[in-house]
């Protein structure tokens, strides 16, 4: 599979999944019900002792599956989705059925309380992005772009600088598919990092700008005051941004970093303001030159 466009069609499965279907099995069921991506839908498969059988083809039964991993048919065997490079990446099965994703076991999506696609749609309604243009800085899993699609944008240019996490989206029922219908050539989705890329985006490109950076400690210069500037350079007057921040070292540390997000957003021509886990933001009108 190619990083942005090869989606994976087989199941996935879980442990919990695997579970269930051996207790039908045991029970005497010929048959299960459940769902294979990830709560999209739900479907009945024939069990036997052999075997089961999802869609007419034939699948063996795994020994044992990994917990809290998602795993997928390789074309021998169930493994886990996760990739090893610098770090360990790895989707990861949520209560909600959208999954989430770690980065050596740091969980880059909040699932505590609400579905992480759910969290994401709360997010992407603060710029309404029915009928603009939307910038997406870092794209993760796509749930800020799908959510935009959803709300009829007119186009979302996405970034994601992370291969291992594009191959992540292939497999994720959840990630909007760039060349998909439900897309209608309205999401293009770049392998590239936008700290370097947004330089030579024109200027008043965007009505709207999605801003989800991993955390200041990895991505540091995505909250740099340089990269603001860009931010509001892309914007047209007006044009509404989201900036996810969450709360990091707070309690050890007593750092305010979503106080200094604003103080920066506001430095760069924005009427910024804490909202959420982050700082929405406006802006104001061109800054005359002195």
């Amino acid at each position: 599979m190619t990083a942005l466009t090869d989606r994976y069609a087989g199941p996935l499965l879980t442990s919990d999944m695997l579970d269930a279907m051996r207790a039908a099995l045991a029970a005497g069921e010929s048959s299960w019900e459940g769902s294979f991506d990830l709560d999209r839908s739900r479907e009945a498969i024939a069990i036997s002792a052999n075997d089961w059988h999802w869609r007419g083809e034939q699948f063996p039964w795994p020994e044992r599956l990994k917990e809290r991993t998602i795993h997928f048919w390789d074309g021998e065997a169930f493994v886990a989705a996760q990739r090893y490079g610098t770090s360990l990446i790895k989707l990861v099965p949520t209560p909600w059925g959208a999954p989430t994703f770690e980065i050596d076991g740091i969980k880059m999506l909040p699932t505590a309380q609400t579905s992480p696609y759910a969290d994401a749609q709360r997010k992407v309604a603060l710029v309404a992005p029915g009928g603009k243009r939307v910038l997406d800085t870092c794209g993760g899993l796509g749930y800020f772009a799908r959510a935009c699609l959803e709300d009829d944008v007119a186009s979302v240019l996405s970034f994601e600088k992370n291969a291992d996490v594009l191959w992540l989206r292939t497999l994720n029922p959840w990630s909007p598919d760039p060349d998909g219908a439900e897309a209608k050539g309205r999401l293009r989705l770049e392998h590239a990092d936008v700290s370097a890329r947004i330089a030579v985006l024109p200027a008043e490109s965007f009505d709207a700008i999605l801003h989800d950076p991993p955390r200041f400690g990895i991505a540091g210069e995505l909250y740099a005051q340089t990269f603001y500037d860009e931010l509001a350079r892309v914007l047209r007057p007006r044009g509404r941004l989201f900036h996810y921040v969450g709360t990091p070292n707070s309690k050890t540390s007593g750092r305010d970093v979503p106080g200094e997000v604003a103080r920066r957003l506001s430095k760069s021509g924005f009427a910024a303001e804490r909202i959420l886990d982050g700082v929405f933001a406006t802006k104001g009108r061109p800054r005359q030159r002195r």
